[in-house]
């Protein structure tokens, strides 16, 4: 996650193709388990602060909002952020680090593409202090497999996708833990390494494949199985948290760091177009345009901003 390796021209000459108009909102709460499917990265970006683009009553608060891979409701989330005075502005990034590093540049005024534990990286990393402003959403990640219907199945050798990115690395090793399949070391913490593993029994080789792209291994005749999010797959291919070998439980209070948050730069914080965003991401026609997108394998959460922050520092110290 290295913001030397992305420019400022090279963030500047992306947003210059792919910028589109669209609309999204956002949530936040106290953790309170609603279902519906979010996982949206939120960006915005502005000349001026939103408070001061909201000069007159009927003037709309331009917000640009990064996100990673285009979808079909966030023509919802911007037609209800119209209604509560936004006018957002969604871009969309092929690369999952230039969210992060797009703030940081001042490209953008926040996004929500990331979960706590994935922001608390970028944050350590690159000695940043990007912040949360509300939760969204946490999708629903597992152990898969098109050969073997349980994970007691999964034979020696066999050849595991997780994927590469430190956070997530570890969510996969926690999923793989409860699956039975290997043992990591409980003084590890949140951010367990393949040296923290204390078993396998198996020698199953866990082999690390770029995060957003984990899913294409599914049905790779070399891999055996995958750890990745549900909502991650093909919807072409029917795969629902049914067919998991292993689910992990979102409820679960080791399952917070996961949650997915809109975040910004600490001296936007206070802007008030944070509520009418998560204002319109609470609204029941945004929540049924992402329970279809997400086929249900997303669950919305509302948990405080201060237990978030209290997350993310201690997740980053």
């Amino acid at each position: 996650m290295s913001q030397d390796s992305t420019s400022h021209d090279d963030i500047a000459g992306h947003l210059a193709r792919t910028r589109k108009r669209r609309r999204i909102g956002f949530v936040a709460g106290g953790v309170v388990v609603l279902a519906a499917a979010i996982t949206i990265p939120l960006v915005l970006r502005n000349s001026s602060s939103p408070a001061e683009g909201a000069a007159g009553e009927d003037e709309l608060i331009p917000l640009t909002i990064a996100d990673t891979a285009q979808s079909d409701f966030q023509d919802a989330i911007v037609d209800v952020g119209r209604e509560n005075g936004l006018d957002i502005e969604f871009i969309n990034f092929d690369d999952p680090y230039l969210p992060n590093t797009a703030l940081v540049e001042g490209e953008v005024d926040a996004n929500s593409f990331q979960h706590v534990a994935w922001l608390s990286q970028f944050n350590s990393e690159n000695d940043t202090e990007i912040t949360p402003v509300f939760s969204t959403v946490i999708s629903a990640w597992g152990l898969f497999s098109d050969r073997y219907s349980s994970a007691d199945d999964i034979p020696d050798g066999a050849r595991i996708a997780v994927p590469d990115d430190p956070a997530n690395f570890s969510r996969a090793l926690f999923i793989l833990q409860t699956a039975g399949v290997l043992e990591v070391d409980e003084d590890a913490g949140v951010f367990p390494t393949e040296e923290d593993i204390t078993a396998n029994p198996r020698g199953v080789e866990l082999v690390r494949i770029a995060h957003e792209s984990v899913q294409t291994a599914y049905g790779d005749p070399t891999i055996d199985a995958v750890v990745v999010a549900t909502d991650d797959f093909d919807p072409a291919l029917g795969i629902t948290s049914d067919d998991a070998l292993t689910l992990e439980d979102s409820a679960a209070s080791t399952s917070s760091p996961y949650v997915i948050v809109v975040a910004t730069t600490p001296e936007r914080v206070d802007d008030p177009a944070w509520p009418l965003l998560e204002q319109t991401y609470r609204d029941e026609r945004v929540v049924a345009a992402l329970e279809e997108e997400k086929r249900g394998e997303a669950t919305i959460v509302e948990m405080p901003v201060e237990d978030l922050r209290e997350a993310l520092a201690e997740l980053t110290e």
